[in-house]
């Protein structure tokens, strides 16, 4: 019988699960794209749903992606912007509950739902989000990243903390810091958009609930990554060893490089209590073993 200590506390993935520079790289050379979701699943942990941020699955869709996953597999689905970009969150928990809805047949492999905020969702909406999250079941897992500068303030940050903990909401963390480690020729177009994309919040590393969601904006030159994900390491070996269950997500403004910062990562942590071995490792598919690098 596996005991609670013997699970995994530990999940990493990226943002997508397809993408096509990824072949030879996290993918074998001649997969096909219908194929993408069955691989990554079998070579990472967990993934950012994105995707649903834009658009809401077909039921038939969710079944099948439940089909093509293992059962440890973790899908953690960005709510829709139907939900979080369209005024009060009160006035869309119709939409709220039919996006959940349509997503359970997933079952165990739902990881935590997060909600972004918008920029402009302020603290002085702060009542809105706490009678939406009293609403929110509290069976269901949820993570609220925010963008609002006025958040990251003491006297604000506090506030939002405590209504987070109240509900066992987790709080997303976003680590942008690594855009800042210089130019890199040839990707200095996907530096500055990403730069103009993900809002400049500072990083501070707070946990809210019994797990975290942490979204780490990696610079395209992995190497360059080195001191920050030593840093993440050392605080992720901390946070599992006291009981945080850890789901981190790789962005990269080079896509291509996103699988490469995950194995850098989980270098770094290999054997740490919590932390499973990298299904990547002994990935086989149509008798190719792809290359580690």
């Amino acid at each position: 019988m596996t005991s609670a200590s013997d699970q995994p506390r530990f999940y990493l993935g990226c943002a997508v699960w397809a993408h096509p520079s990824w072949s030879g790289v996290l993918f074998p050379r001649n997969a096909r794209s219908a194929d993408y979701l069955r691989l990554y699943s079998r070579r990472l942990t967990t993934v950012e749903g994105n995707t649903t941020f834009y658009a809401t699955p077909s039921a038939e869709t969710v079944r099948r992606w439940a089909d093509e996953t293992p059962p440890s597999f973790r899908f953690c689905f960005k709510l829709p912007r139907d939900v979080s970009h369209q005024g009060p969150l009160m006035a869309r928990m119709r939409e709220t509950e039919t996006f959940v809805q349509r997503m359970a047949p997933l079952g165990e492999r739902l990881g935590p739902f997060f909600l972004q905020l918008p920029p402009g969702y302020a603290p002085r909406q702060i009542d809105d989000l706490a009678a939406w999250l009293q609403a929110w079941s509290p069976a269901i897992p949820l993570a609220v990243e925010v963008r609002h500068s006025d958040w990251y303030t003491p006297q604000e940050e506090a506030a939002l903390m405590a209504l987070l903990e109240h509900h066992g909401v987790g709080r997303v963390l976003m680590d942008v810091r690594p855009l800042d480690l210089g130019p890199l020729p040839g990707a200095d177009d996907d530096l500055r958009r990403a730069r103009d994309n993900k809002p400049d919040v500072p990083l501070h590393p707070l946990r809210s609930a019994s797990f975290t969601l942490i979204r780490y904006i990696g610079h395209p030159d992995v190497a360059r990554n080195d001191p920050l994900l030593d840093e993440w390491a050392a605080r992720l070996r901390v946070w599992i060893a006291e009981g945080t269950t850890v789901f981190f997500f790789m962005h990269c403004p080079v896509e291509r490089e996103s699988p490469l910062l995950c194995r850098a990562l989980q270098r770094r942590l290999e054997g740490a209590p919590g932390v499973p071995p990298l299904p990547w490792d002994s990935a086989i598919d149509d008798g190719e073993q792809l290359s580690l690098f």
